[in-house]
């Protein structure tokens, strides 16, 4: 079985209950604070894919002031310029996002990881 990964924030409350349901189903996450350890342009290209979402913006927070600030919900920003802001500013990164090998999913619900575990 492949290493699953959590793309975690201790601080939000939907991140905290995806890891508690993880671990009450026995497994062990590598888990990646991602505003610590921000994620590269190809790291978030990877979990775009991994994901299978069309647009960067399905994995964004959009009501995120940043968001606004950046005028990311212009509709000429190009997926490539999301990608480039959510390396930068890595709290626009929806999460938490679990990765079991070449799946992942975002824990919104929680019980949504549980598809891909």
């Amino acid at each position: 079985m492949s290493a699953i990964t959590i793309y975690h924030n201790p601080r939000c409350s939907k991140s905290r209950q995806t890891l508690q349901l993880l671990q009450d189903n026995n497994i062990t996450p590598t888990v990646v604070e991602y505003l610590k350890q921000p994620l590269s342009v190809v790291e978030i290209e990877a979990l775009i894919t991994k994901l299978g979402v069309n647009c960067p913006r399905e994995m964004m927070r959009v009501k995120e002031a940043d968001y606004k600030e950046q005028a990311l919900g212009n509709t000429d920003v190009t997926a490539q310029q999301l990608i480039e802001a959510m390396a930068q500013t890595p709290k626009l990164i929806e999460r938490p996002i679990v990765v079991n090998g070449d799946k992942a999913a975002i824990g919104r619900p929680p019980e949504q990881v549980l598809d891909i575990i």
